[in-house]
């Protein structure tokens, strides 16, 4: 029997070609990622949201990815979990941490935005600071260059070369918390390179 209370996995992104690639949507590759390990497709379309429904390991799971721009991923977030009747206790999220190395991840329970603008919406539209998240570290830019033309830039040569292989440990940190719940995640990825 499983512990984990997860319902609802979130990747966080921009919706759109121009974007697809960018460090801002590492959230929405490993929804991707999942959706193909577990046979499920995420192209139903509602509340600005792509999202997909299926079972792990005999629990009911929903795979989203908010199709409003990240500062705005609060409104899918919340209306999606008001239709399933998701509390932000069963909610993960999926996202870009500059204050992390690239490569490395660090799953936590709950907490601030720590300046990432899709968790302060997601804070300020469901109320609540209680939802799981898996920060996935882009690295932080040289100072001479924005932050924001940084995540909305594209992985290195050297970064994509291991980009598939951190996708997929993200996705088992995923898979591990649906399984086993959170604190096995933590246990098992926390910052583990």
């Amino acid at each position: 029997m499983s512990e984990s209370s997860v319902r609802l996995v979130v990747g966080l992104g921009n919706p759109g070609a121009r974007y697809e690639n960018t460090r801002h949507n590492i959230g929405f590759r490993v929804i991707d990622r999942l959706a193909e390990r577990l046979g499920m497709s995420v192209t139903r379309s509602r509340f600005n949201a792509l999202y997909a429904k299926g079972r792990h390991e005999g629990r009911e799971v929903i795979l989203a990815k908010p199709q409003s721009f990240m500062n705005l991923s609060g409104g899918p977030v919340r209306a999606l979990a008001d239709y399933f009747d998701v509390e932000p206790g069963e909610i993960l999220v999926v996202y870009d941490e500059i204050d992390l190395v690239y490569g490395r991840m660090k799953i936590v329970a709950k907490g601030g935005h720590g300046g990432h603008n899709g968790v302060r919406s997601l804070i300020d539209t469901l109320k609540d600071r209680e939802f799981a998240r898996i920060r996935m570290g882009v690295g932080r830019p040289d100072p001479r260059i924005e932050v924001s033309d940084w995540v909305l830039g594209r992985f290195s040569a050297e970064e994509a070369a291991s980009l598939d292989s951190f996708i997929d440990r993200s996705a088992d940190a995923v898979d591990t918390i649906l399984s086993r719940g959170l604190k096995m995640g933590m246990n098992a990825f926390n910052c583990v390179k």
